[in-house]
């Protein structure tokens, strides 16, 4: 009587594992979490589009940011226009559609089919956005709003996007000059942080003001309209410096100036 109910036992024991394995290796494991894309155009005076390095340089990041981010249903982008009304300035805002078919229980073939639909379908899809943000970089700003630059105003965006769950990855098309007139903040033309340490001290002091903004842990990425070439005054490492130490204060994650 011993010998059977261990084996009985035994055998349940083994159906339990069995049944928990499958649980993991089929159709109900985890999916991977959308991602959030935001890009902050800058149009500020400051920064011209339609020079011809920036503008190769900028189409080149925009068709990479696209090609990286929209894998799947529900990944979502997002353009901003970086200028004196920042954070009221979205000008652009999608979410893919193309859905993957359930082959979990297809035939070889009928996986390749379903694959290849789909990669056709994604394909037309980041066309499509590639088209719609390109023209929103080609868009000039003749408007008052470009005598500005208030990059701190992607803050609450940010922020806004990291509730949602998703993966969040930030993008600037800047020259990251923060220029606002305002009692307080800063103004990269007039005054720009003289070396490291003083950009270090100032993104210091001023994550303090800026805690309330919970961004989360995004990647973000600085594209700079700057040639090799360029001079110190035009891209003054300062200024950057500054940024890499404000967004790490808040917690961001990678933080990286191209």
């Amino acid at each position: 009587m011993k010998t059977i109910f261990f084996s009985c036992v035994l055998l349940l024991t083994l159906a339990g594992c069995s049944s928990d394995s499958g649980k993991e290796s089929g159709s109900n494991a985890p999916k991977t979490d959308p991602v959030y894309t935001l890009i902050f155009l800058d149009k500020s005076v400051s920064v011209n589009p339609n020079k011809a390095f920036v503008a190769q340089k900028y189409q080149m990041a925009v068709n990479e940011i696209i090609e990286q981010n929209i894998k799947n249903k529900g990944d979502k982008l997002e353009v901003y226009f970086i200028h004196e009304n920042t954070s009221k300035a979205r000008a652009l805002s999608v979410t893919a559609r193309s859905e993957m078919d359930d082959v979990s229980s297809a035939n070889a073939t009928d996986r390749e089919a379903a694959q290849t639909s789909f990669d056709l379908s994604l394909g037309r899809e980041k066309a499509a956005i590639r088209q719609r943000v390109l023209q929103q970089l080609a868009t000039p700003n003749a408007s008052a709003s470009n005598k500005e630059t208030d990059i701190w105003a992607s803050l609450p965006v940010i922020a806004k996007a990291n509730e949602s769950g998703a993966t969040v990855k930030v993008y600037y098309l800047s020259d990251m000059v923060e220029s606002v007139y305002s009692a307080g903040r800063r103004d990269f033309h007039k005054t720009p942080p003289k070396d490291n340490a003083q950009a270090d001290a100032w993104a210091k002091g001023d994550a303090g003001k800026l805690k309330q903004y919970t961004i989360g842990s995004p990647d973000i990425v600085m594209i700079l309209p700057f040639a090799p070439d360029a001079s110190v005054k035009q891209n003054n490492p300062a200024v950057t410096q500054y940024w890499q130490t404000l967004f790490q204060e808040l917690g961001a994650g990678n933080v990286e100036e191209q």
